[in-house]
């Protein structure tokens, strides 16, 4: 069916094009005879094709500009009065007898533009007598293609101040008057169009409006060109005169399109003027336009225009621009209840964005279109709606993006309220967001009551806020989302102690309720802080009058024991134990030795109660060596008591090579240089034998289970301990003591049963090569070098 109605439409057409060429060839002949009765008769009956009501908008068009394309020919020939002999004057009243109304009204505008240019009347008069007799015309799409054709041939024939068509006063009131009476009428054919009869479809009458809309749009492009039409003439006349067409005709494609034209043609100046005018008119639109999109467009002109000049800013505020806008916007929410919370919410981001562009330094506009949001939100705890969950989020990016840091928009009291009406997915992607802008920007978060509202705001991150758990769970996405957070932790600092403590609390608080997945994350950074602040406040131990928790080392200790503790029970052993070690680094370097021990104790009892994996074991014991040879404040006790443990716990360890190393690492706890009275090198050389003693059991064991005893790497590690003792000075490390452990190194690469390995064999001639070079350095230390033979 739609195939054969194109085909038939085709074939109206051709008929009418034909029908058109068959009359201009006659009417050519006509001309050129120069017989004006004959190219009257022919013209009439070239335009009656134009009388037809079978083609669409799109064809009819086609056929139009046929016979435009002829007007424009007789128009040239009606000017040469010697060719056809008629005066203008007589010319004007000849058409008017032609038969059929149309032809004639075609006929007649042309004249009439000939009667104009010959300016033997007033254009005044011509044209206001033009305009009413086109009303004869009532056909939608023949009316429209016949105003079109007056609009045309009169554009640049308008009285116009500066135009030689000017009459005497009120000239430039004429052309406003004839455009804007054309223009209703065109509008009124337009609307009447959706009531063409019944065997139209309501979507294709839509279709063929859409494509007609631009010939009523021309009038108003065709004010806004017209000199004489100056702000107050604007204000008084034009505006009000095409707002009221606008309103009354209750159709809600002409009123959204005709809108868009408005702000579209007309200059800023005089929409910023006409402000509350403008806007007066949009609540009494239908409730089905789509006026979001229309005072979206108003407000980005005006934050563009404002963005020219910093000299028209002055202006916005002389008008109460954005009070105007913001009622607007209330008044067109509260007149249209069925618009859906997208359409209010990106009204409100529309607003946003024009308040951030033309008053930037008012924060109070901007919490209060926030705050507006938030009113409207009331209704509705969380958004299913994603297109309008993606506007909220644009909403709250924006001050984000136009303000230099994060820290202006924790000043807006309703920020975080809007972001409570996010679902707990879309409140992770704000968080983040959030985030990203302060590391992207360096920006520093520096009171505790910021820090306490940037923690509402990236709760999403920090703490479950559904309370059921989802059964799609992300690692990799929780891992990036709580790294994200320990970096964000880094960029709380202030160079007061008082208020850099009070942020620690802060964040503590916070971060102890996200559960116990996010701690191993957030808690080493937040330990991280509070050490740095013990660094600050070294050799303090007074409190500061006034403060309830002074900011004190000892103070900070307890809380980063208490923090460590719920660590510990996460489970994430591990890192725990890193941090009481690191506590007990600082507490060192604080000379607070009871808090240092007990920081130990607790890095003990973790290591024998939760570190249970053989790997772990041996990087925890490294790592209690380490920090334990460091250690300064203890006493012979106290330093005894810890050194006695952590070799009792390397002797431990599941591996016999793994026991080795810890062994002879422990070495070094009785033999510290840069410290007075802790060189003991009988322990030193204990421990070495002991290692010694482990290295030739691990040796014997892997012959006995593998039937070869393995490389000799331990054996020229322990060599290497030696060496490194000797150079010290430990009277304990003899000469003796070294040569015969390299004899026993090489009978044992020499032995059958030890398995080769050219990394052992390397390390063992590095290590020789190594004892050469000091022997022939000379000086006190080659003479100590010397005994020993390679």
């Amino acid at each position: 069916m739609i195939a054969a109605g194109i085909e038939d439409e085709d074939k109206w057409l051709a008929e009418g094009i034909a029908g058109i060429q068959h009359n201009a060839f006659y009417l050519h002949q006509a001309m050129d005879a120069n017989n004006l009765r004959e190219a009257l008769k022919f013209s009439a009956q070239l335009l009656s094709e134009l009388r037809t009501s079978r083609l669409s908008p799109h064809k009819y068009y086609e056929l139009y500009m046929r016979a435009f394309d002829e007007l424009r020919r007789l128009e040239l020939f009606f000017r040469d009065e010697d060719r056809h002999g008629c005066p203008v004057v007589d010319l004007y009243e000849l058409v008017q007898h032609a038969g059929n109304v149309l032809p004639r009204l075609y006929l007649l505008c042309t004249v009439g533009s000939v009667y104009i240019k010959s300016k033997e009347a007033p254009a005044k008069d011509i044209l206001k007598d033009l305009v009413e007799m086109c009303r004869s015309v009532q056909h939608p799409i023949r009316g429209l293609f016949l105003r079109s054709y007056l609009a045309q041939i009169s554009r640049d024939k308008l009285p116009d101040i500066g135009s030689e068509y000017e009459g005497e006063a009120d000239t430039v009131m004429d052309a406003v008057d004839f455009v804007l009476q054309n223009f209703t009428e065109m509008n009124k054919l337009w609307v009447r169009m959706q009531h063409q009869g019944p065997a139209r479809t309501e979507e294709k009458l839509e279709k063929e409006r859409s494509e007609l809309r631009d010939l009523v749009g021309k009038n108003l492009h065709v004010l806004s060109q017209i000199e004489g039409v100056d702000l107050e003439i604007y204000k008084e006349t034009v505006l009000p005169r095409v707002l009221e067409q606008v309103v009354n005709c209750k159709d809600e494609l002409a009123q959204y399109y005709l809108m868009d034209c408005i702000i579209q043609v007309f200059p800023d100046e005089y929409h910023l003027q006409t402000l509350e005018i403008l806007l007066g008119a949009c609540p009494q639109l239908q409730p089905t336009v789509d006026i979001k999109t229309v005072l979206s467009r108003l407000m980005d002109r005006l934050s563009n225009y404002a963005a020219s000049s910093p000299e028209i800013l002055p202006d916005f505020l002389q008008v109460e621009a954005f009070a105007k806008l913001s009622s607007a916007i209330w008044k067109v929410i509260e007149a249209q209840v069925d618009m859906p919370i997208v359409g209010a919410v990106s009204l409100y981001v529309s607003l946003l964005t024009f308040t951030l562009r033309v008053h930037p330094d008012r924060l109070d506009y901007v919490d209060q279109v926030l705050g507006a949001c938030v009113k409207k939100l009331s209704g509705n705890p969380k958004l299913e709606d994603s297109k309008a969950t993606k506007q909220i989020v644009a909403l709250l990016s924006a001050p984000l993006e136009k303000y230099s840091d994060i820290v202006t928009a924790l000043t807006l009291s309703n920020y975080p309220r809007v972001m409570d009406h996010l679902d707990a997915g879309t409140n992770k992607i704000m968080a983040k967001i959030i985030i990203e802008n302060i590391m992207k920007r360096d920006t520093c978060v520096s009171t505790a009551d910021k820090v306490e509202v940037l923690f509402e705001l990236i709760k999403g991150l920090i703490k479950d806020l559904d309370e059921s758990t989802t059964d799609e769970f992300d690692e990799e996405d929780f891992k990036e989302e709580q790294n994200s957070v320990a970096r964000l932790i880094h960029m709380l600092y202030n160079d007061d102690s008082e208020e850099m403590l009070k942020i620690i609390y802060t964040v503590r608080k916070h971060i102890l309720a996200g559960g116990p997945m996010r701690l191993a994350f957030t808690v080493p950074p937040l330990v991280c802080s509070a050490l740095k602040l013990i660094r600050r406040l070294q050799g303090q131990d007074g409190d500061v009058a006034g403060e309830k928790i002074p900011a004190t080392p000892k103070n900070i200790f307890q809380l980063l024991s208490q923090t460590i503790e719920v660590l510990s029970a996460v489970p994430s052993s591990e890192m725990a134990l890193r941090l009481y070690l690191q506590c007990a680094e600082a507490a060192n370097d604080c000379d607070l030795e009871p808090v240092s021990y007990d920081f130990f104790t607790q890095a003990f009892v973790l290591y024998e109660e939760e570190v249970a994996d053989s790997k772990a074991q041996v990087t925890a014991i490294h790592l209690i060596i380490g920090t334990l040879q460091r250690m300064s404040v203890f006493g012979v006790e106290n330093r005894d008591t810890l050194t006695h443990k952590a070799t009792g716990y390397s002797a431990k360890l599941l591996k016999k090579p793994d026991q080795c190393r810890a062994v002879y690492a422990c070495s070094h706890l009785f033999w510290v240089d840069d410290q007075d009275g802790i060189k003991d090198g009988e322990r030193v050389l204990l421990c070495l034998k002991r290692s010694l003693r482990i290295a030739n059991a691990a040796q014997q064991m892997a012959n006995v289970t593998r039937g070869s005893s393995g490389p000799v790497t331990l054996f020229v590690e322990i060599l290497n301990k030696y060496l490194y003792f000797f150079e010290k000075g430990n009277p304990q490390i003899t000469t003796a003591a070294i040569q015969g452990l390299i004899e026993l190194i090489k009978t044992e690469m020499q032995s059958d049963s030890t398995t080769a390995d050219p990394d052992s064999d390397a390390f063992f001639a590095s290590t020789l090569r190594y004892i050469q070079f000091q022997k022939q350095k000379g000086g006190a230390m080659g003479d100590k070098y010397d005994p020993i033979k390679v």
